[in-house]
């Protein structure tokens, strides 16, 4: 590699880097204070890196607003995708699925507060964070439905129920109960039994190929 190209490679590290810093920022100062309080002022410094170099990377608040909810989106459906991948039937997917959902809220606080703000603040990116997320459950569903796994369903719909589900239960029992660090145990197997009731899930007995 030239010197050239080793410079150019460093820049481009350095500027990752720097850009990384920034998001990492944003979701905290905009989780703590909001939207319209938050300043390009706050997030530099919360950030550790000078003003001028905030436009670096972002042309402004909302930009860098819109790049956290398509950051945020990233890793959720990374976290929920890479386990649920584990499950050996479409229930046990669920299941592993919704675990990962319940820790990253656990561990990301700030994903409710941000993508809430997201309604009034830039409803495109809020529209955007959603349709991300279904569209690869609904490709899990219409494979186990395929498979006999699931019941004779809408698949969007019941992308569309099932995400609602693990919102609003995150929200009661994750984000509201700080003594909480995971979804409870109980409350957790109740979720899972009414989803696979909802989905009519069928297990395959690896053994005879049966669905039961």
């Amino acid at each position: 590699m030239s010197e050239r190209a080793k410079g150019e490679s460093t820049r481009t590290e350095r500027g990752n880097r720097t850009r990384a810093k920034l998001i990492e920022a944003a979701e905290k100062v905009f989780a703590e204070l909001g939207y319209h309080d938050a300043s390009i002022v706050k997030l530099t410094e919360a950030a550790g890196v000078a003003q001028g170099t905030f436009y670096l990377y972002f042309q402004s608040k909302q930009q860098i607003f819109d790049e956290l909810v398509q950051d945020l989106n990233r890793r959720v459906r990374h976290a929920m995708s890479e386990a649920s991948a584990g499950g050996v039937n479409r229930i046990e997917s669920e299941r592993l699925g919704f675990h990962a959902f319940f820790r990253f809220t656990a561990e990301h606080p700030a994903l409710y507060r941000i993508i809430r703000q997201a309604e009034f603040v830039s409803p495109a990116a809020l529209r955007l964070h959603y349709t991300r997320i279904v569209e690869g459950y609904v490709d899990g569903l219409d494979k186990a439905k395929s498979n006999g796994e699931i019941t004779d369903l809408d698949t969007t719909v019941a992308a569309w129920a099932l995400m609602g589900i693990g919102e609003l239960i995150g929200m009661r029992w994750v984000l509201w109960d700080d003594s909480n660090d995971s979804l409870p145990e109980p409350v957790f197997d109740e979720v899972m039994a009414l989803i696979q009731r909802a989905l009519g899930a069928r297990v395959l007995d690896s053994d005879t190929g049966e669905v039961t």
